[in-house]
C-alpha cells in the first residue's frame, strides 16, 4: 500500500512531468505544479528543493522506472536478436505511454546547465550499461559482428534517441508501432544479428 506522503510525491512529480512537457521548464512556475497535482505551492517545498531538484528526481525517479521495465523485459529473452528487438520495443512502448516524459526527455533535458546534466547522468549511465551488456554478450556468444561495444551502444541508443526526438517533434502525432521492425532492420544489417 502507498503511503500518503509517497503518493503526494508521485502526484507532484506526474504535475511536474505534465507541466513541463506543456509550458517548458523554463517558463513554468512552480505554482502551475502545484495547481496540476492538487496541493498547495508550499507543499511542493515540504518534498524538494526548488524546480531543479523536482526536474532530476522526476529523471531519476522515471528512468529507474523505465530501466526496471526493460530489465524485466530483456531477461524473458534467450538470444542478443531477442533483447535487441525487446530494448527496441520496450523503449518505444515507454515513451507512447508516457509521451509528456517523453517531450520533458527529449526536450527540456537537452539544456546547456551542466549542474542538471550531471545530476541527470546517473541513471542514463545505467541505461548506456544495460545496452553495452547486451551487445558485449551478443559479441561473446558470437551473435553479432561488432568491434567497438561503446561506439554500437552510441549507435544503438542514438538511433532509439533521434526516434522518439522526431515523434515528439511531429506536428500530427503518430503511433510508433510498426517502427521497432524498421529500426530493427537497421540494427540487423549494423550489428550483423545471426
Amino acid at each position: 500500500m502507498i503511503k500518503p506522503r509517497e503518493e503526494k510525491y508521485h502526484a507532484i512529480l506526474d504535475a511536474a512531468t505534465e507541466a513541463f512537457a506543456e509550458y517548458g521548464y523554463f517558463t513554468c512556475q512552480v505554482s502551475k505544479i502545484a495547481k496540476l497535482a492538487g496541493v498547495a505551492d508550499g507543499t511542493i517545498y515540504l518534498y524538494f528543493k526548488n524546480k531543479e531538484d523536482i526536474l532530476v528526481s522526476l529523471f531519476s525517479d522515471r528512468m529507474g522506472n523505465f530501466i526496471r521495465e526493460i530489465q524485466q523485459s530483456i531477461a524473458q529473452c534467450t538470444t542478443t536478436k531477442e533483447r535487441l528487438f525487446c530494448l527496441i520495443r520496450t523503449h518505444f512502448k515507454y515513451m507512447q505511454e508516457n509521451r509528456s516524459l517523453a517531450i520533458v526527455t527529449q526536450i527540456e533535458l537537452r539544456q546547456s546547465d551542466p549542474k542538471i546534466r550531471e545530476a541527470i547522468s546517473g541513471p542514463l549511465r545505467e541505461y548506456f550499461h544495460l545496452i553495452e551488456q547486451v551487445l558485449n554478450e551478443g559479441v561473446q556468444k558470437e551473435e553479432i559482428t561488432l568491434a567497438d561495444i561503446k561506439v554500437g551502444r552510441q549507435m544503438f541508443f542514438g538511433t532509439l534517441d533521434a526516434a522518439i526526438s522526431d515523434w515528439v517533434s511531429s506536428r500530427k502525432p503518430r503511433p510508433l508501432e510498426g517502427i521497432e521492425e524498421l529500426i530493427y532492420e537497421l540494427m540487423r544489417g549494423a550489428f550483423n544479428i545471426k
